[in-house]
């Protein structure tokens, strides 16, 4: 099959909804299929293939809402005339599907929309957008939604969009299976036997790095470590450093043994911390379906998160996590108007380190009380080798990218042959594992 991903960044770029189209690209490559990514231009991209995979750049930026500034033409142009069997655009309120859903009945190929969250969904402005997106949904051959509980799938049944299938996000057994030889603890002056604490997340704002700091500090735990794996320099990582450093320097930190340690890590030794970590502390601010939950419970380590995204039910699927007590801003909200754009934007990124309003469709750990469970766990290593053995179980069973990776290629097919039957005069067909 000829396949086309399209996603506003893609790799180099880090982040979770790059690697999820990193995963499934490079693994249906590796299948023979004929698969191409389009996004946006970025400097250190080296060629046009990348693992197989062909890189299609554009200079396109913003959204329906906050506009589309560039070459916008040329890419609905690609869209039309590229000759690809089927077409998944991920993430919608950004560039790359928000310059196809106005044009659906004009591109040839058979389509998938992947939501990832409606991330805005509760944003006054987008208010018309949303509206509209009932109708550009039903456009689609298939919707896929990454869980049954978050806002986008709960907004499907909603407005009765029927075309709907769930396949979740996973962690690729080839990572967490293989051994690297790493010791982490050793590279970061760990004590062997100190009990580690792990957040993994880019320094955006929204990861809750405040709030995991401030678990830890008020957490009664001993000779513990809590190491913040995350990558670049901008956003809160200068803020997340002056925290460790003066975290560390407390008398409480002192006579307890606690230490903090903010660090960039390689992929290989990202994987290596995750293994060698007692527990995975993820108090994010906003997310759709998290990866480094399934990585946490691929490595064997128990978690505990907000709830945030479908965070409750990767606990619920895995058995490996515990949902911290967590503030949200609820979607009536929404009705209320709240901050012109501008500053809410502003507010969002002073979040983590300003005790402002939790912005529509935010979360926010209660750290008081989410201390009092990270300590419980800490004084029951029995449970958390239960919870380890359960999320490892569930892992391999369900969420691997290799078991993954055969639920979207099945679905591309599926749509093919359904292409194929309606040109030969035959009768279309509901997708596979239609959701409830």
């Amino acid at each position: 099959m000829r396949i086309l991903h399209t996603v506003e960044s893609y790799s180099p770029s880090v982040g979770g909804m790059q690697e999820v189209v990193r995963q499934l690209s490079e693994r249906l490559a590796a299948r023979g299929h004929d698969v191409t990514v389009a996004t946006s231009k970025m400097g250190g991209r080296e060629g046009d293939l990348l693992n197989r995979v062909r890189i299609r750049e554009f200079d396109v930026s913003g959204n329906l809402v906050d506009g589309m500034r560039g070459d916008v033409s040329g890419y609905r142009e690609f869209l039309r005339s590229g000759g690809f069997d089927v077409m998944t655009n991920f993430a919608a309120q950004q560039w790359a599907t928000d310059a196809a859903i106005t044009i659906l009945d004009a591109i040839p190929s058979r389509k998938v929309l992947v939501p990832t969250g409606f991330s805005r969904l509760y944003f006054s402005e987008y208010l018309d957008y949303f509206r509209s997106m009932k109708e550009w949904m039903r456009r689609y051959d298939v919707n896929v939604f990454l869980s049954e509980t978050y806002r986008d799938a709960a907004f499907a049944r909603e407005h009765g969009i029927r075309n709907r299938v769930l396949i979740p996000n996973g962690a690729g057994e080839d990572e967490f299976l293989r051994g690297s030889g790493i010791d982490v603890r050793d590279r970061l002056g760990i004590p062997p036997d100190a009990f580690l604490v792990l957040h993994v997340g880019s320094h955006t704002g929204d990861k809750g790095h405040r709030e995991a700091l401030e678990i830890f500090r008020r957490a009664h735990v001993r000779h513990a470590v809590f190491l913040i794996v995350g990558n670049g320099t901008g956003g809160c990582n200068a803020e997340c450093h002056a925290t460790a450093t003066n975290q560390n320097v407390t008398r409480e930190s002192l006579s307890a043994g606690k230490r903090v340690i903010v660090r960039s890590l390689s992929r290989e030794e990202t994987v290596a911390a995750y293994r060698s970590a007692d527990l995975f502390l993820f108090p994010s601010n906003i997310e759709c379906s998290p990866l480094v939950l399934f990585e946490a419970a691929a490595s064997g380590t128990p978690f505990l998160a907000t709830d945030v995204g479908n965070a409750a039910e990767i606990a619920e699927w895995t058995s490996a996590g515990v949902i911290l007590p967590t503030d949200k801003r609820r979607e009536t909200e929404r009705k209320e108007g709240g901050l012109p754009p501008r500053v809410r934007r502003l507010a969002s990124a002073l979040l983590p380190f300003l005790s402002l309003p939790i912005p529509a469709g935010h979360s926010r750990a209660r750290t008081k009380e989410s201390a009092r469970v990270l300590e419980r766990l800490y004084a029951t290593p029995e449970e958390l080798r239960r919870m380890a053995d359960a999320g490892s179980k569930a892992w391999k069973s369900r969420f691997t990218w290799e078991k993954i990776v055969l639920q979207y290629e099945a679905l591309y097919a599926s749509l093919s042959c359904t292409a194929l039957a309606g040109e030969a005069g035959g009768r279309s067909h509901d997708p596979p594992g239609e959701m409830r």
